[in-house]
């Protein structure tokens, strides 16, 4: 089940509401939440319940082991039991037939594809009980002694299939006490109300446009044609991600959890490495603290564990060379900013700056859109008049004619613009922004439905991570 669909929306979200807000005390609203996740996540792939119970199972069982044996041989070897269980299913699930066909092409070996489906959301929860076994390991975080505690925290619906990738130490007294006031649902349901908006009515229709030049035949397209695509498609990746972020945020305030923010206006950076603290927050401080600073941060192997880092972050993304491809693209520049671009950047105008960033980030996208390696240096060539296709042609002004309003709307929707607005609104007339806020959130849901009753082109590109 998504969010972005009229099954949650006006039947199990009101449905999960209800019987929540009945519930006596927090355990008994806590069984209610720990149902309905089970029962979300089990929407469309039943089976694949047992994994997400397993690993929960797993990862409580080791923890108690580590607390009750603190500094001996038996928590070593459950931490180790942890992270083998953990990375083995993420390995088995999501990259396993890549390996294999990598060693059949090197050696010529007749080994099998297994074709194994990738459960909704493995990499997200597989990561938010590894971390809670190795915080506890680290004694940075107090054991959970109640199984059912611990699984209402890996399997919270709102953020179970697409982060942001939870730690237990952010919600762990939410978990036994948490307090919901009118305040916390109003917020819930407005940034609720946003990032569906992004999804529905900005990254789908970005995406239909986008989709449909990228995927015809790239020797075929005009270098304007491209550009509008990959520009749309940079959309398109941002409102769909940073919109299920914002309506796991809104979904969480409904019920009482406090989710820290996982994108701050990305497409606004002045360098790459500005980029990558505002994008997908919660990976890159996951990454940070449990790959990076254990291999020696910048304290040793600087270079090396920036390598390690990007190289696994590309590879968290997909099982194909593109995504190892695009990490490694970005360590390269995260590098050369460090070491020789860092100055040079502070010493230019903002605009320019800004400029060069999102000429890397569009090229990125590249890396990251096509799985196939040729067809994406065709596309680079036809975007850098490499094909000899003509740059333009009478076609390619229209569909960017055609286009013009919605590249003004996501520009805007990306930008910092409604944030100082509905803070002007707020130091000037709180009142008058309480009666706006209802309109906006009433104006928003219909026009989802409207755009969901129809909609032919709804996907989600996170799904599959």
């Amino acid at each position: 089940m998504v969010f972005s669909s009229l099954v949650f929306l006006y039947q199990f979200l009101p449905i999960c509401l209800l019987l929540y807000y009945l519930a006596p005390g927090i355990k008994f609203k806590n069984f209610v939440l720990l149902i309905f996740s089970l029962y979300f996540y089990a929407w469309g792939e039943p089976i694949w319940v047992v994994l997400l119970v397993f690993s929960s199972v797993v990862d409580y069982v080791d923890a108690i082991i580590i607390d009750k044996y603190r500094g001996k041989w038996q928590a070593k070897a459950a931490i180790i039991t942890s992270l083998v269980s953990n990375i083995g299913l993420l390995c088995t699930f999501k990259y396993l037939d890549f390996f294999f066909s990598n060693i059949a092409g090197l050696t010529g070996l007749g080994l099998p594809h297994l074709d194994i489906a990738l459960p909704v959301g493995i990499s997200f929860y597989t990561f938010q009980t590894l971390s809670y076994s190795i915080d506890v390991y680290r004694n940075k975080v107090k054991v959970r002694r109640s199984l059912f505690e611990f699984l209402v925290f890996v399997s919270l619906f709102p953020q179970l299939v697409a982060g942001p990738i939870l730690r237990y130490s952010d919600i762990a007294d939410q978990l036994s006490s948490r307090k919901i006031t009118i305040d916390d649902v109003s917020y819930g349901v407005t940034r609720f109300l946003c990032g569906l908006a992004k999804k529905v009515l900005l990254a789908n229709y970005a995406g239909a446009v986008a989709s449909r030049l990228l995927d015809s035949a790239p020797s075929s397209l005009t270098g304007l044609e491209g550009w509008l695509g990959i520009t749309l498609y940079a959309f398109q990746i941002y409102f769909d991600f940073s919109g299920y972020s914002d309506m796991a945020i809104g979904l969480g305030r409904m019920f009482g959890f406090k989710y820290g923010e996982n994108f701050n206006l990305p497409y606004i950076s002045q360098s790459i490495t500005d980029f990558w603290r505002r994008w997908h927050i919660s990976l890159g401080a996951f990454f940070r603290d449990y790959v990076y600073i254990p291999l020696g941060g910048n304290r040793h192997r600087q270079v090396f564990n920036m390598l390690v880092v990007w190289g696994l972050t590309g590879l968290w993304h997909g099982a194909s060379w593109n995504f190892v491809l695009w990490g490694l693209y970005f360590f390269v520049l995260l590098v050369l900013e460090k070491h020789v671009l860092g100055k040079l950047l502070n010493r230019i105008p903002r605009f320019f700056r800004w400029f060069y960033t999102m000429f890397a980030v569009l090229m990125g996208w590249m890396l990251f859109y096509f799985t196939d390696l040729s067809q994406m240096w065709t596309m680079f060539g036809v975007l850098f008049g490499g094909t000899g296709v003509p740059a333009t042609s009478e076609m390619a002004w229209i569909t960017l004619t055609n286009n013009i309003p919605l590249l003004i709307v996501c520009a805007i929707a990306a930008s910092p613009l409604a944030r100082h607005v509905v803070n002007i609104i707020r130091n000037t007339s709180p009142k008058f922004l309480e009666v706006a806020t209802l309109v906006f959130d009433a104006v928003l849901m219909f026009l989802c439905t409207s755009a969901l009753v129809g909609a032919s082109y709804n996907p989600f590109l996170y799904f599959r991570f």
